[in-house]
C-alpha cells in the first residue's frame, strides 16, 4: 500500500503518475488532497469548473462531483480506461482522503516529485480545496 501526500502537488500531473501505477497494479491512497493544486488564473479555472458542473441536466448527467476527493478521483479515472475490466479493477484500488485519516497517522509517505509545484512556470494556481468551496461543497 502506498500513500502519497497530495500538499502542494499539481492535480493533472498527480493523476496521470497515479493512474499509470494503478494500472501496474497497486494500491495507492492520497491524503491531503484538498492541498493539491490546479494551475492556471484563478478566475479562469474556477469558471471552467463551474460550465462543467452546469452542464447537463439533472436526470440525463453528465454528473460532475464537487467535493475534493471526489474531482480527484475523477480525474485519475479520466485517464484509466474506465469503461473496460482492467480500468474498473485498478480505479478499485485508489482510495483518496481529505487531511489525514487517523490510520495513517506517522505512517511514511510519499510525494510525486514530477508533480511538484517547482515544475509551475508561474505562480497562478488554485487550490482544490478553495475550488470545492466555490462550487458548494461543504468541506
Amino acid at each position: 500500500m502506498i500513500i502519497i501526500d497530495a500538499n502542494g502537488l499539481i492535480m493533472g500531473r498527480l493523476a496521470s503518475v497515479v493512474a499509470t501505477r494503478l494500472l501496474n497494479g497497486e494500491n495507492i491512497h492520497i491524503i491531503n488532497v484538498e492541498k493539491a493544486v490546479v494551475s492556471g488564473k484563478r478566475a479562469s479555472v474556477l469558471g471552467e469548473y463551474r460550465e462543467t458542473i452546469e452542464r447537463g441536466s439533472t436526470e440525463n448527467g453528465p454528473y460532475f462531483p464537487k467535493r475534493p476527493e471526489r474531482i480527484m478521483k475523477r480525474t485519475v479515472r479520466g485517464m484509466l480506461p474506465h469503461k473496460k475490466k482492467t480500468g474498473r479493477d485498478a480505479l478499485a484500488k485508489l482510495k483518496v482522503h481529505v487531511g489525514v485519516p487517523e490510520q495513517f497517522k506517522g505512517k511514511k509517505t510519499e510525494t510525486v516529485e514530477a508533480a511538484s509545484m517547482t515544475r509551475l512556470s508561474s505562480k497562478r494556481f488554485v487550490t482544490l480545496g478553495e475550488i470545492s468551496e466555490r462550487l458548494g461543497a461543504k468541506l
